[in-house]
């Protein structure tokens, strides 16, 4: 029997589960596949089909100086190259360690090659399938802070025994401060493309389908010893105060004190727990601030590992959730940047320009405007999925459909990350260069984040009593007249009027309308 090993473009260790499976075994054949038919499913981010392929090569490099027989190929499709190399290779069983994303499962078992296939169930993440599925089951509640401390204790980070290093689980609060005075951030650990680099960013270039974003400056390392040394200078220059202004948005400040290794997480440059052993052990060695520490391994440990979990336990259908059916289209300044809101215009063009933006860019500027805003939280999540380059189905689908939109009714969250322009002005300096009046509810100066805050709560009043956290929001509506309601009700539909809320702008991006989501990568 011939054992030949499928490595996927987000499976890139060599302690991956297809590959440890034949360990023992010599000359084992190897195979990774650029499918050029599947970047078209999309209009991704140049940066991050030059950060998967670039990846992808170099990776193939390292297993062929381990003397693993490696063959790379470039091809429209995946099923054409490797029907050839398990005919020339007399491959009679094919493994492939299980992609996190479920659709690419569905591709793999469909396809009709020379001999079976075998998953092998995948490692890169600390709790599978089957130990989330059975620490879910039977749960009233799936609330990622139960999760989160049964992690702690089942992996013993940061613990004293049975107990919380510091006597508290959880130092959020501690975390939240809004950006005052000069902040001296430290720069981020960034690389120089080599020519592999060099050579994808040409290749990329050269695409003939839409894609979208600079492909220049391209500054993410693209193998392993180049992600670890973006963990050590982390933890090294950042970590310390990671913590206080982790909340924080600053015009010009693309990175602040944020970690940046989720993309190389997300392909497996980096594993997990190497991650967070590595802060645990800078924090008791060095005397970091707990809070600082603590809130990243929640990020790591709960967050990560929870999205991962909840992604494989919902039903099939979650991907189509629509709660409180909306319905608007996406407006095109999300793709062109071009937009009067100076909160969006920042947050959009540096992801133009990188690919990339924090968590709270993310969820409280992006996301709660298209929450608000009653945009389709299927062509919101299509969009995350193109522009962001860490972005997958199996942490997309959670973090957009269930956290960011509220779109699966509270199953993820126990409240919609819904906010006004008060959040903004309070966690950044944004409003202070934008045309709109923060304070405003309606009115030519009154920020779209206002009137569209309180025209979604009001529309969904009913449906937002019965989360119980909403209770003490809903009352303010009773202290505003029948009158100011119907003008924030009618300057929202205006807004989404007057060229679909594109603020009058030339629509230039009809190539880019998004096909139907087939996350390949």
């Amino acid at each position: 029997m011939t054992i030949g090993i499928w490595i996927l473009g987000d499976q890139l260790w060599v302690k991956q589960a297809a590959l440890q499976s034949c360990f023992h075994q010599e000359n084992v054949p190897i195979i990774l596949i650029e499918s050029l038919h599947h970047v078209q499913v999309r209009p991704y981010h140049r940066q991050k089909l030059v950060l998967l392929w670039s990846a992808m090569r170099h990776f193939a490099q390292e297993l062929q100086q381990l003397k693993y027989s490696v063959t790379y190929k470039i091809a429209e499709d995946f099923a054409t190259p490797l029907q050839e190399w398990i005919k020339e290779n007399k491959i009679t069983q094919l493994r492939v360690m299980t992609p996190n994303d479920l659709p690419f499962t569905q591709m793999i078992q469909s396809l009709e090659l020379f001999c079976p296939i075998t998953l092998i169930p995948n490692n890169h993440f600390l709790w599978s399938t089957e130990e989330f599925n059975n620490w879910a089951s039977g749960r009233k509640r799936l609330l990622m802070e139960d999760f989160y401390r049964e992690g702690r204790r089942r992996f013993q980070i940061l613990m004293e025994k049975d107990k919380p290093v510091g006597g508290q689980w959880n130092l959020d609060k501690e975390n939240r401060q809004p950006p005052k005075g000069k902040l001296n951030t430290p720069p981020a650990q960034w690389f120089e493309p080599d020519k592999i680099t060099l050579d994808v960013i040409a290749q990329v270039n050269s695409l003939a389908c839409p894609t979208y974003g600079d492909i220049k400056p391209f500054r993410w390392g693209i193998n392993r010893q180049q992600a670890l040394q973006v963990l050590d200078w982390f933890i090294q220059n950042r970590l310390p105060h990671f913590g206080p202004y982790q909340d924080a948005m600053v015009t010009g400040e693309e990175t602040m004190w944020h970690a940046l290794l989720s993309p190389y997480l997300n392909i497996g440059l980096l594993q997990p727990m190497e991650v967070i052993e590595a802060v645990q052990q800078a924090y008791f060695q060095q005397q970091l601030p707990l809070n600082s520490v603590e809130g990243f391994i929640r990020q790591m440990l709960g967050w990560r590992e929870y999205m991962h979990g909840i992604y494989h336990y919902v039903d099939a259908d979650y991907s189509d959730k629509n709660w409180f059916n909306h319905t608007q289209p996406l407006p095109d300044f999300f793709w062109t940047s071009r937009t009067e809101m100076n909160c969006l215009h920042q947050i959009l063009t540096q992801v133009e320009r990188t690919g990339y933006a924090h968590h709270i860019q993310r969820l409280m500027v992006l996301s709660n405007f298209a929450l608000i805003a009653g945009l389709s939280p299927q062509s919101v999540e299509n969009w995350f999925h193109a522009v962001f380059i860490d972005a997958y189905d199996w942490v997309m689908q959670t973090n957009v459909i269930g956290m960011g939109l509220f779109a699966d009714g509270g199953m993820l969250a126990s409240k919609p990350y819904a906010a006004s322009a008060n959040y903004i002005n309070k966690m950044s300096d944004y409003c202070k260069s934008c045309v709109y009046n923060h304070k405003e509810r309606v009115g030519k100066n009154a920020c779209p984040f206002n009137f569209f805050y309180w025209d979604f709560l009001n529309r969904h009043r009913q449906q937002l009593e019965s989360q119980g956290r909403m209770s003490f929001i809903l009352k303010n509506l009773d202290k505003m007249s029948a009158e100011e309601l119907q003008s924030i009700r009618q300057q929202a539909q205006d807004w989404h009027a007057s060229s679909n809320g594109t603020e009058n702008q030339d629509k230039k991006i009809n190539s880019r309308k998004l096909l139907k989501p087939l996350p390949y990568i």
